[in-house]
């Protein structure tokens, strides 16, 4: 039932604040700062997109825990998605998300509600059989000698 709320309402909220604000300043003024929003999170996104992954990948280096730098790195997914939806409400929201104390705020409250029940960085590969380096595994097939190899290409090749 939210769900179906938030998709009602965001839309009811954008046109609400675009009739405010175009009546406030004016349209081009409005749609400027639609695409200056846009244009600001795009450029902030590339920049809070690969600080996140460099956090990732050195979280997975050190075998920590990778749900903050995942978490972050969802939240900064989703801001590029309401960045790219044309409006001030849904612009708003996005910019905040970019902002690394606010997705340290919302991780902590996403924290708090989420109980993770395992967490394992993975075990060490087992060595199936011991290998010695001179040894070639493969297949074979006896040829007579006194009749030679088999006429015409291999089987392998036929189509």
């Amino acid at each position: 039932m939210w769900l179906f709320l938030l998709f009602v309402a965001v839309p009811m909220i954008e046109i609400a604040l675009f009739v405010k604000i175009g009546g406030f300043i004016g349209l081009w003024p409005t749609l400027a700062i639609v695409v200056g929003t846009a244009m600001l999170g795009s450029y902030l996104l590339r920049l809070q997109g690969a600080l996140a992954m460099n956090q990732l990948r050195e979280s997975f280096n050190k075998l920590e825990d990778p749900s903050e730098p995942l978490a972050h790195g969802a939240m900064i997914l989703v801001a590029a998605v309401l960045l790219l939806t044309p409006g001030f409400f849904t612009d708003t929201v996005g910019l905040l998300l970019l902002l690394p104390p606010v997705r340290a705020a919302v991780f902590r409250y996403l924290r708090s509600h989420i109980k993770v029940q395992t967490f394992t960085t993975g075990a060490p590969p087992q060595q199936r059989f011991h290998e010695t380096p001179d040894v070639i595994d493969g297949e074979f097939e006896e040829i007579d000698a006194e009749k030679g190899p088999a006429k015409g290409p291999p089987g392998w090749t036929r189509h």
